[in-house]
């Protein structure tokens, strides 16, 4: 009894932290989704609408749309994130000529905060100023411009979003692959296993609770990202980097509708368990049919 007392009053400073900062700003926000808000209007009584705000999401177009360029998004950059991450990760698993140097720069995209990021790309893609858009036009004759190319702005965050973060999923790859067996890849060698049987059968069903880890982070943050984009494009042009995060903004922030923009955060909090959960079924799956065979 004296140590589970010990163990519960060494974990209350967290508890109490998490419960202000995460679980009572979402009773909040759960309750705010029920009502119409509008705290700067003539009357600022909230009014009850019950699921009202939530029955109108299913037919926002506009919402609908940032939620769909919001998932794009989201498979895209963590598909690639996980692709370069583990390639990289691979490589420096060997040893050549300016392997610390390389760890070191290819880490820098880390220390950066988010707001700063979508900075730097801006001062990159700038018409007549940055040097992306010079040596597009040198180089290959295209006239980049992220003002006026929706599909060039929605690439150009993608990049972006990727060049941030792939530095964290290479690192925690390596820490996977090092701390991996290596007598089950001896034995498969010596069985006469190739590279791509190896990587299949023996070295990605090691490395699920990594991949797992990654998975869950990465998608938690592609879904509600904000800073950088809105540094970047502002969501634009148009709507085409108008992701969930910059629309909820917009309707929160110029319109003062909290209700609705609360049901919104919601809906968004709930396709993002909902989908941790489908990866964490579906990963968890595969490695127990791998590992049964």
């Amino acid at each position: 009894m004296r140590r589970q007392r010990t163990g519960w009053l060494l974990l209350a400073p967290s508890l109490i932290i998490l419960f202000l900062t995460g679980l009572l700003p979402f009773i909040y926000v759960l309750i705010v989704g029920f009502f119409s808000w509008n705290p700067v209007a003539l009357n600022p009584a909230p009014l009850w609408k019950g699921v009202e705000n939530f029955r109108r999401l299913v037919f926002d177009v506009e919402f609908l749309g940032a939620l769909t360029r919001t998932l794009s998004f989201t498979v895209i950059t963590v598909g690639a994130e996980l692709l370069v991450g583990f390639v990289l990760a691979s490589l420096l698993l060997r040893d050549f000529r300016g392997k610390a140097f390389f760890r070191t720069v290819h880490a820098l995209p880390l220390m950066i905060a988010p707001i700063v990021v979508g900075a730097i790309w801006k001062l990159l893609t700038i018409p007549g100023f940055g040097p992306l858009p010079y040596y597009f036009d040198q180089w290959f004759g295209i006239d980049y411009n992220l003002g006026r190319y929706a599909g060039q702005a929605f690439w150009t965050v993608v990049v972006m979003d990727v060049w941030h973060w792939t530095p964290f999923v290479t690192l925690v790859m390596l820490a996977g692959l090092s701390a991996m067996p290596q007598d089950p890849l001896e034995s498969a060698k010596v069985d006469g296993a190739n590279r791509w049987q190896l990587l299949r059968h023996i070295t990605l069903p090691l490395l699920m609770p990594v991949l797992l880890t990654v998975v869950f982070l990465r998608v938690m943050d592609a879904l509600r990202i904000v800073d950088e984009v809105w540094m970047l494009t502002g969501g634009g042009p148009g709507t085409a980097t108008r992701y969930v995060g910059i629309h909820i903004w917009r309707v929160v922030f110029p319109q003062t509708s909290y209700g609705y923009g609360s049901a919104m955060s919601l809906l968004l909090l709930y396709f993002t368990v909902v989908i941790c959960w489908f990866l964490y079924v579906t990963i968890m799956g595969r490695g127990g049919a791998n590992e049964g065979r």
